[in-house]
């Protein structure tokens, strides 16, 4: 089965760390493409129990396939990973690791219909579950707007830049937000090529000083904020307080982050649990890719993989 294109990040320390046994249960929070999945099935071998974890129907389906010829157990939900502590309250026996590989799934990047991407025109949609009616739990609230193409129509200026600014750690926020303002007043902003656009002219002269295409931040803040990506990740880690009820004792919990703004949420949870004898380091502080995977996988640059074991009172 060709698995698209996609490389999972960090693969090799994600096994190492968590040094996954013959007959261990495992939840992947965030199955995607099956990458990781594929891999840790092998390592519990056809009498673990592996439990896929994903918001999007397809990618879920698609790494089910690509985990079944292991033989393994698997479970699949479709839901957010902040789901995940409840659901496994009934599950026995409790998993001992977990995984949550926090990166956009390069399907959603390759498909323009999705609208994460800024170098190929698509809808301005950048749901992870395209199609989905949110809820409070993938949002901050009911009448919150769907997806980034309301966002960008319906939040004021102040907000707009607050949301860039926060969400996107873009410099430029306000300049931007201004200059969304401006051409929404002129016509909808349908696309997200139109939006790549107004994000370069705002930034003017210094597009071209920029290391990155200057509507990345942009991009990012709006699909954090339309997926509610930030609250459901410090939901998760909440959870870890509370970890006897879902997990195993001593389990091991890794997870990979793509840019500070999730890197500093699971670095303060992971150093409380540390710090309060509730855990131990696995990974020495963060693992990032080595030059050779970094070469060969340019989604590994930004990569940080870290992992704690439980190992006191959990609740």
């Amino acid at each position: 089965m060709e698995d698209a294109g996609h490389e999972p990040v960090l693969m090799d320390e994600v096994l190492r760390t968590l040094a996954l046994q013959p007959g261990e249960a495992v939840v992947d929070c965030t199955a995607g493409r099956g990458g990781h999945a594929a891999q840790m099935a092998q390592a519990i071998g056809s009498t673990g129990h592996l439990m896929l974890v994903d918001l999007d129907p397809e990618n879920l389906r698609y790494a089910t396939e690509r985990v079944s010829p292991s033989g393994v157990k698997i479970t699949t939900w479709r839901r957010s990973f902040a789901e995940v502590p409840r659901a496994l309250k009934t599950v026995d026996p409790k998993p001992n690791a977990l995984l949550a590989d926090l990166g956009v799934a390069s399907t959603h990047l390759d498909r323009p219909e999705r609208g994460f991407s800024f170098r190929e025109e698509g809808p301005l949609d950048m749901r992870l579950a395209a199609g989905q009616e949110l809820t409070p739990t993938t949002r901050a609230a009911p009448s919150d707007p769907a997806t980034a193409g309301d966002l960008v129509a319906v939040l004021p200026e102040r907000e707009l830049a607050d949301l860039i600014k926060t969400w996107g750690e873009d410099p430029f926020a306000r300049r931007i937000a201004r200059a969304i303002v401006e051409a929404r007043e002129r016509e909808p902003i349908r696309t997200t090529t139109a939006l790549a656009e107004i994000v370069r002219r705002a930034y003017g002269s210094r597009a071209r000083e920029s290391r990155t295409h200057p509507a990345t931040r942009t991009f990012m803040a709006l699909r954090i904020a339309v997926n509610d990506e930030l609250g459901a990740l410090g939901r998760l880690l909440d959870a870890l307080s509370r970890a006897s009820d879902w997990l195993a004792p001593e389990a091991r919990v890794a997870m990979i982050s793509f840019h500070s703004l999730e890197d500093r949420l699971i670095k303060r949870a992971f150093a409380g649990l540390i710090q309060s004898g509730r855990a131990v380091d696995l990974a020495r502080g963060g693992v990032v890719a080595s030059p050779e995977e970094a070469e060969c996988n340019s989604r590994s640059r930004s990569a940080r993989l870290r992992v704690v074991q439980l190992t006191g009172p959990t609740s």
